[in-house]
């Protein structure tokens, strides 16, 4: 036994790993159902945000995280060190505050403020701490997205119009939607209030089974629902995932996944900005569709990994991008090089609380822990994050693209990238220009022209595009839906 301890004790010391900086990409928690407006959060989906957000105050932020977030204040939220965006709607606005309720509780004692006359007060609502959320312009999710039942619509980025047309007119499309006839007829006595004959059909298979969802979580009681087996809802299920999947992703025609790729851009950069920046806003959080999930599944090759990837992501989800490094980190001076440093991906399907987050390798890589410069690069061979590249990636010639078609030569931000030629923070500089065009980009387009031309985004009605669907022409981009 004393051999094995003096071996033991001449076992060089690992330095034990340390969180930099972690992104959470959320979806919003229970809702009502999005055919019948306005959509609202319901008390369980503020329940269920909350809870994400008091697990991952024990993961990364309170004075005994199980993986601290280094240089985070525990118990009082500074401003500074969030970035917290959200689109304006209700839904997912009022899901990041109440992330943030769970991330940063009342501060009781803490927030007790001593005036010059001795006299002493506490904050409101025992010491509830106000944390801005910025209604971002650069969100890859619309404004308003809960209240409108389809947002695939045309965006203004052609070649994404064109994918979406060419699912609704794939023979898989028109197969399955006149396979599942029957079926959806079927349950008119369910759904008829709600989707006339016309509408009960596939091509609305997100949006009915959204409707079936919510009445199950919340209706004591629903008409004929002997017709709700247990095998009946699985396809139901089964069948949005597929509708669903095919708006988002298309593996041999990238643009349909513009969301995603708008996202990775967002990613990317902040991830960036607390590497470069040493930590000064290590958390950063945003809330946003389950469409921007499967956009960015499909590109992260994440469904190589596991179908699951392939299905939309249930309420309250989230992906975490962990910034991490083995060097030894005392503050800003001795921060690490951008060469110690490693990126980890990491899902939980539904409220973190009580579903395991889980670490999966991205890009068909083997490891789950990427160096940086890996990351950056291949995040940047599909991030879409200035107008140069989002303009040739959608063949758009007009508008913000007018002058970009003409004075643009190479700015393709889904090129490779190599870690051959880098900039002064270690990460290539095709990658670098990828994050700053995409600061640049805010500026140019303005508060709705990056959300709608990035993101892909535009509000259709349900009943215009059930008629366009039907009669082949279909002005449908991979958007959001949420």
């Amino acid at each position: 036994m004393k051999t094995i301890l003096l071996s033991l004790a001449a076992l060089p010391l690992t330095t034990a790993e340390t969180v930099l900086g972690v992104y959470i990409f959320h979806r919003h928690g229970d809702r009502s159902p999005k055919s019948l407006p306005p959509v609202n959060l319901t008390s369980l989906g503020a329940d269920q945000i909350f809870q994400s957000g008091n697990f991952y105050r024990e993961r990364y932020v309170s004075s005994d995280a199980s993986a601290p977030i280094h240089g985070l204040s525990s118990d009082i939220a500074v401003p500074s060190q969030l970035s917290v965006l959200s689109p304006s709607d209700a839904v997912l606005q009022s899901s990041s505050l109440a992330f943030l309720q769970g991330v940063y509780p009342p501060a009781g004692s803490l927030s007790v403020s001593r005036l010059a006359n001795s006299s002493e007060v506490e904050a409101p609502l025992g010491g509830y701490q106000y944390i801005p959320v910025t209604s971002s312009t650069s969100a890859s999710t619309s404004t308003n997205a809960e209240s409108s039942e389809w947002l695939q619509g045309g965006s203004g980025c052609g070649n994404a119009v064109v994918s979406s047309n060419n699912y609704f007119q794939s023979a898989e499309y028109l197969n399955t939607l006149d396979r599942t006839r029957p079926f959806y007829s079927n349950l008119s006595p369910v759904i008829g209030g709600v989707f006339g004959s016309s509408q009960a059909t596939f091509k609305n298979a997100y949006s009915i089974y959204d409707y079936v969802n919510v009445g199950r979580i919340h209706n004591a009681s629903i008409p004929s629902d002997d017709l709700l087996t247990d095998d009946t809802v699985f396809q139901l299920r089964t069948l949005a995932d597929n509708h669903e999947w095919n708006l988002a992703y298309n593996e041999s025609d990238a643009i349909r996944a513009v969301a995603g790729a708008t996202l990775a851009a967002q990613i990317l950069q902040q991830l960036n900005s607390t590497l470069t920046g040493r930590g000064a806003t290590p958390l950063s959080v945003q809330f946003g569709a389950y469409a921007s999930f499967m956009s960015f599944f499909g590109l992260a090759q994440l469904h190589r990994v596991s179908a699951d990837f392939t299905g939309v992501v249930d309420y309250a989800s989230s992906m975490v991008f962990e910034l991490v490094t083995n060097a030894s980190v005392s503050g800003a001076a001795s921060y690490p090089a951008a060469a110690d440093v490693s990126v980890r991906f990491l899902f939980a399907n539904g409220t973190a609380a009580q579903n395991p987050l889980t670490a999966y390798p991205l890009f068909g890589q083997g490891d789950v822990l990427l160096p940086w410069t890996t990351f950056a690069a291949e995040m940047g061979r599909f991030a879409i994050g200035d107008t140069a590249a989002w303009c040739q990636a959608c063949g758009n010639t007009t508008g913000v693209c007018a002058s970009s078609s003409s004075s643009s030569g190479s700015g393709d931000a889904g090129s490779s990238t190599t870690a051959a030629s880098t900039s002064g923070n270690g990460i290539s500089l095709p990658v670098a220009g990828v994050i700053g065009a995409l600061v640049t980009l805010v500026v140019i387009l303005g508060v709705e022209g990056l959300v709608y031309a990035l993101a892909g985004l535009k509000l259709v009605k349900k009943s215009t595009l059930a008629s366009l669907a039907g009669s082949g022409a279909v002005g449908a981009a991979a958007g959001e839906k949420a």
